[in-house]
């Protein structure tokens, strides 16, 4: 489960990284290197999902986004100042528990 862990988080570092990357490089006027590296980014970050124990591209997927949601409020908080309410909290708590259930729920083997 450690290792799970940890390419869902260095998944999400790429995933986030990239997309606000490439939003900086054209919301931002910052050019095409950023988009370009955000890009890069976002496909490193499709190498990570083939590194997860479980075969199941759906599941694998799935719980990428649930993870995404929390990563995404946490980049927002380190990166842009942003500043999440209750009610974002509890969303990424709801959207966690859920990425627990379908990667770490007992299966039948």
């Amino acid at each position: 489960m450690g290792r799970s862990i940890s390419l869902f988080a260095a998944a999400a570092l790429f995933e986030i990284g990239g997309a606000w990357l490439v939003w900086q490089g054209i919301r931002e006027h910052r050019g095409w290197a950023w988009i370009g590296a955000g890009v890069i980014a976002l496909g490193v970050y499709g190498g990570f999902a083939t590194l997860q124990p479980d075969a199941n591209f759906g599941r694998i997927l799935a719980a990428y986004g649930g993870g995404f949601v929390a990563g995404a409020l946490a980049w927002g908080m380190v990166v842009d100042g942003f500043k999440p309410d209750r009610w974002d909290v509890i969303g990424a708590l709801i959207c966690l528990a859920g990425v627990a259930v379908i990667m770490y729920a007992p299966r039948p083997q």
